[in-house]
């Protein structure tokens, strides 16, 4: 079965006053096996503000030569398929993305297909906090990545974690050497907080080798080297 984990940043919380997608993070699993991932940054031919800014870091100025969604619509669906697609706060996420590609007359992203991770965690903690922060804490999520700014495929690779715990998959953390390298705004001093430094995915990558041995992602590992 291949789903697919999906976050976006935006200009603003709300598509119907004109706000629009200026990042996508996805990241494949087929039978709960991280594959491929798909991340896009996108023009959204409208001036951020200051405040939204603060969220996520992506400035008005990094956007100015990236592709418009129309000219990535036909990548990103063509990555995700018809293939079930997770997301947290799920009705956000596809909101967005249906305006977008209603606007060029693409196909929508029906609802029956969606998974919403929100869901899942409200069946598990009633009455809790199920935000993704509070569930990488509830879950104990062992994580390297820096949250101070939200960011579509850093956020993606968090819910892939905190989706697979909530199935009851332990798994700890995807090769974070190559999703450093997708996340790094090497233009944008400013985005350092992102990325992890070299020591930081090597002293993870021994974790993995030295306490979970036998697991996918230590088998992963071993792949790359």
């Amino acid at each position: 079965m291949r789903e697919i984990i999906l976050d976006i940043e935006t200009t603003g919380l709300d598509h119907k006053e004109g706000h629009r997608v200026i990042e996508i993070g996805c990241i494949e699993l087929n039978s709960k096996e991280v594959g491929a991932s798909y991340h896009q940054y996108i023009n959204p031919s409208k001036i951020l503000t200051d405040d939204n800014i603060k969220i996520h870091g992506i400035t008005n100025e990094y956007l100015i030569d990236k592709p418009h969604f129309d000219e990535i619509a036909d990548d990103f669906l063509t990555f995700v398929k018809d293939s079930a697609i997770i997301a947290h706060n799920a009705s956000f996420d596809i909101g967005f993305l249906n305006y977008e590609l209603e606007k060029l007359s693409k196909p929508k992203i029906v609802k029956e297909r969606v998974i919403d991770t929100i869901k899942i965690a409200r069946q598990r903690f009633p009455g809790q906090q199920v935000s993704l922060d509070a569930l990488i804490k509830k879950l104990k999520i062992n994580t390297l990545i820096n949250r101070d700014q939200h960011g579509a495929l850093k956020d993606a690779k968090l819910l892939t974690d905190v989706y697979l715990e909530l199935q009851g998959i332990n798994q700890i953390g995807l090769d974070l050497g190559e999703i450093s390298e997708k996340i790094t705004l090497a233009s944008e001093p400013n985005y350092s907080s992102v990325v992890l430094t070299k020591e930081e995915t090597e002293a993870h990558k021994e974790f993995i080798k030295s306490k979970i041995p036998n697991s996918n992602w230590a088998k992963m590992l071993k792949n790359y080297e």
